[in-house]
């Protein structure tokens, strides 16, 4: 037995000794991106995102997106494979921080040997308390892994929050995707009907010999193309309307399928501007950039832990209770009593596996560096894109809107001038799908104006406080 002043001088010197760290200090990289954004409007600089961004459910005002968002939130997989990775990475910090604290079981042995000397059969019977090999963290070691796990629980937490602003982006992204398959799938059906139209007049004409077999010709083969176009968009609508039930985890539901038909993506409501800010909020709006800093902290803290590796390992096995040579003695007057049983573990020659080891940790600290600075390059390039769209695509639309309304104009002039005999059927036919391919184009790019703004949203990680999208 072991005198119990010794015992309480070993635990004083071991909480004394535990604070011991070899994990290099941190600090936050540089970001690698200019101070600025080339396209930034003054007011973006001026502004900070984090006060003045609203949440989704301010920017994405139409009430049937907002419904399809929630549907999202709560059936997509992804996302809860996500949650359930975090549920996974707090299990496993918990399993690192109950390292540091010894693990009680209830001990109970018997045994039966030849007694020294004489060589008669002995027993022997104990019970009580023990402790076995608990690593006393002098240098850190354990320390440093409950710090590399905490950090990969952040890291995964993150990922969550990342996981959820892509889905209410691409939500948002796969419903302006239906409205303007709708909306290109009406003007398709208009042409059509309209090339039908022109294919019956044309064969009346054709019938009284006042046009040629050529332009009968042409007007069918317009006709075909329309035609073509048609069930090319009702393909892109069946696949844009598939990509959307994946991400909401179930079918789109009846009142809204209902009311799609009707809707046009020029009737979508308005998103709020959002000023960029400048590049150093995205350190702390964007979720994936996040993410990877707290994994750089995880391989940081790697590198203590390798290092703790080259000093001695120190362990206690102990146990108080009581013992007897007979059972029925167990738990009489003087049989209690307990073990003190330190252990030391110093490395020698382990064949270069602690320096390996300890390499190893400083070679995935350096790709941690190297991924948080592309990550923060990534978020850096998806802000320029969105500014550059957002300053381009206005323009755009109103130049594309005004080559519509010409073209309109000039098929008007052209069948005019065709039914007064003064210009060829050709020209009505190429007026005819010059004006088509110029509706088809204002619905474009409204479109990808609109997608746009959702870029732009996800790219500066999201309007909710901390960068993660409001439930």
């Amino acid at each position: 037995m072991i005198d119990p002043r010794t015992a309480t001088m070993a635990f004083i010197g071991a909480a004394l000794l535990a604070g011991c760290s070899f994990i290099p200090t941190y600090e936050r990289p540089e970001p690698p991106v200019p101070a600025t954004y080339r396209d930034a409007a003054p007011a973006d600089s001026a502004q900070s995102l984090a006060t003045t961004a609203p949440g989704w459910r301010e920017y994405f005002a139409e009430p049937r997106l907002q419904q399809l968002i929630g549907i999202a939130l709560e059936n997509n997989r992804d996302l809860r494979i996500a949650v359930l990775n975090i549920e996974q990475a707090r299990a496993a910090a918990q399993i690192r921080r109950a390292d540091q604290f010894p693990g009680v079981g209830l001990a109970a042995n018997a045994s039966r040997s030849p007694a020294a000397g004489s060589g008669d059969l002995t027993n022997t019977f104990s019970v009580g308390l023990a402790v076995s090999s608990w690593e006393i963290d002098f240098f850190g070691r354990i320390a440093s892994l409950k710090d590399q796990a905490l950090a990969q629980y952040l890291a995964t937490e993150e990922g969550r929050n990342a996981a959820q602003l892509s889905l209410v982006a691409s939500v948002a992204s796969g419903w302006l995707n239906l409205l303007a398959d709708e909306e290109l799938l009406r003007l398709s059906r208009q042409t059509l009907a309209t090339r039908e139209e022109s294919v019956r007049l044309t064969k009346m004409r054709l019938d009284a010999g006042v046009t040629s077999a050529l332009d009968y010709r042409q007007a069918q083969s317009l006709e075909q193309v329309a035609r073509a176009t048609l069930a090319q968009q009702q393909r892109q609508r069946a696949v844009d309307e598939n990509a959307l039930v994946l991400l909401l985890g179930q079918a789109l539901p009846p009142e809204v399928r209902n009311t799609l038909a009707a809707s046009a993506l020029q009737d979508a409501p308005a998103m709020a501007e959002l000023p960029a800010g400048l590049p150093s909020d995205l350190l702390m709006r964007r979720p994936d950039i996040r993410q990877a800093e707290q994994q750089l902290i995880a391989a940081n803290a790697n590198i203590g832990a390798a290092r703790a590796a080259f000093f001695p390992r120190i362990a206690l096995t102990a146990q108080a209770g009581t013992a007897s040579g007979e059972l029925s003695g167990l738990f009489r007057n003087g049989s209690w009593g307990f073990t003190l049983a330190p252990s030391l573990l110093l490395p020698i020659f382990d064949a270069g596996r602690n320096q390996a080891n300890l390499e190893s940790a400083q070679a995935a600290r350096a790709i941690a560096l190297a991924q948080y600075e592309k990550s923060v390059q990534t978020a850096f390039r998806d802000v320029s894109d969105a500014l550059a769209g957002r300053s381009t695509l206005q323009d755009q639309l109103q130049a594309q809107r005004l080559q519509a309304e010409a073209e309109a104009a000039r098929l008007q002039l052209a069948d005019l001038r065709y039914s007064n005999g003064v210009s060829s059927y050709l020209d009505l036919l190429d007026a005819q799908r010059s004006l088509f391919a110029a509706q088809q184009a204002v619905v474009q790019v409204r479109l990808a104006m609109l997608q746009n703004q959702v870029a732009l949203y996800r790219a500066l990680g999201g309007g909710a406080a901390g960068g993660a999208p409001q439930r």
